[in-house]
């Protein structure tokens, strides 16, 4: 390939919503500080090792995000043009290297690209691995968004473009454990593109493990370097808004889960609500205890819900994103784009949207019986609690007759024992006089008990 270059689009959240205004994701910076760390241990050029003093979002070498406040541009690097410097390699060619950073809206975006010095310079399979581009893949580069890996290339009209994209594609994970999975085949700007697709077999559905490689080969010395210029701002977010839709789903499949995970356990806990209802040695704690844990697993229920709701708002702002930029992409190469980003748009995009939807619709109803649940355990709770509290009223009622007209007895029987006239008291005067103290107490209770229950009625 001649006038070959090897680029890196990375995507990375810089904030969400739950971060206070002006406030940054925890790990906001770790596109920038991997970047410096590929320049530290194998892509060792200058400016790349250097980074951080050509940033805005840095001072004195310390993240500082505060520089970025106030800008009325996406870009984030403190000069025009960020050249990253060359590196020699041993066939005496060398490698120069460029950087262009933004921040669009929520999202720290990086162009990071590899060409050779001179355009007449002929890459083949083995000068590939100058560049080093396993140092490129999401185990270094950790966007937590996700990448894509675009090869450009010129090469002879009568050449296979297939095959050599296929062995370039190859090529580009030598010495890992990853292989190119083909997807799609079409044309950008007149020139044959194909994509691959890399996933890491550990975490096949997690975007940010993710690596899309695109390889366009340029076979009949189109313009296309004009149209990338004009076209630059398009592709750039259009990219962005594929990866971010990607992401977004992923989290609200994520939260889904969860959510079902909750739905199953207010199952269970309706179940075991109506046990205790049903049980007669139910004890009013065991109400208690019930009602206690239901609140928070209903918040979380509703976080839920809520996340998914912001979820399918940002899919749907994405969606829209994506197609803006499409069709510009569309208009620039007179009405051409590939055909599996218009798919994207109108299959996969359409069948996710629909899908948290409806998960947030399957699961709506599930928050209302939440409260539902809720009420209901108060309700047995404040009925019960009544019933013991007039039980208990009862028997104070009870026992206060009781023993008040029990002590009045007690008195007199105490006062007047020595004009009983019988022998065993006359012998046994204190034990005479508490065994008719305690018959004139229970019958006295017995009494209150029947003026209980007759007032009752």
């Amino acid at each position: 390939m001649k006038k070959f270059s090897l680029t890196l689009y990375a995507f990375h959240l810089h904030h969400t919503l739950s971060e206070v205004p002006g406030d940054v994701d925890a790990d906001a910076n770790l596109l920038w500080e991997n970047l410096v760390k590929l320049g530290e241990t194998s892509l060792r050029f200058t400016g790349l090792k250097d980074l951080r003093s050509k940033l805005v979002c840095y001072e004195n070498g310390k993240y500082e995000p505060k520089g970025e406040q106030g800008r009325e541009t996406e870009w984030l690097g403190n000069v025009d043009n960020l050249d990253l410097g060359s590196l020699p390699t041993p066939e005496g060619f060398t490698i120069h290297a460029n950087l262009q950073p933004f921040l669009i809206n929520d999202t720290y975006a990086a162009d990071f690209t590899l060409s050779p010095e001179s355009v007449d310079i002929s890459i083949g399979l083995p000068q590939l691995q100058y560049f080093q581009p396993s140092e490129l893949l999401p185990e270094n580069i950790q966007p937590s968004l996700g990448q894509t890996i675009w090869i450009y290339g010129e090469v002879d009209p009568d050449a296979d473009c297939e095959q050599i994209a296929k062995t370039y594609a190859t090529a580009l994970l030598a010495g890992t454990n990853f292989n190119p999975v083909r997807k799609n085949q079409g044309e950008f700007f007149g020139n044959p593109i194909f994509e691959y697709q890399v996933n890491d077999s550990h975490t096949p559905n997690n975007p940010a493990q993710q690596c899309q490689i695109f390889i366009e080969l340029n076979h009949a010395q189109s313009s296309t370097p004009q149209f990338s210029e004009n076209s630059y701002d398009w592709l750039l977010n259009l990219l962005c808004s594929y990866h971010k839709i990607r992401y977004v789903y992923d989290l609200a499949r994520q939260r889904y889960a969860e959510a079902r995970a909750i739905y199953s356990y207010l199952d269970k806990k309706i179940l075991e609500f109506n046990h205790l209802v049903n049980n007669s040695q139910t004890q009013l704690s065991d109400l208690k205890q019930l009602l206690s844990e239901i609140p928070r697993q209903s918040l979380d229920y509703t976080r839920c819900l809520q996340d998914l709701a912001t979820h399918h708002t940002a899919i749907i702002t994405n969606i829209t994103n994506y197609q803006i930029c499409l069709d510009k992409l569309t208009a620039i190469g007179n009405g051409n784009s590939p055909q599996s980003w218009r798919d994207f748009l109108s299959k996969d995009c359409q069948k996710w949207s629909k899908q948290v939807q409806t998960d947030i619709n399957y699961l709506t109803p599930g928050q209302e019986l939440f409260g539902q649940l809720v009420d209901t355990i108060r309700g047995v709770i404040e009925t019960q609690q009544t019933e013991s509290d007039r039980s208990l009223e009862r028997t104070v009622q009870v026992l206060g007759i009781g023993f008040g007209g029990g002590a009045i007895v007690s008195g007199v029987v105490t006062a007047g024992i020595d004009k009983i006239n019988l022998p065993l008291v006359h012998k046994y005067p204190f034990y005479s006089s508490l065994f008719l103290s305690i018959i004139a107490t229970l019958g006295f209770i017995y009494l209150g008990w029947l003026i209980v229950k007759c007032k009752e009625r």
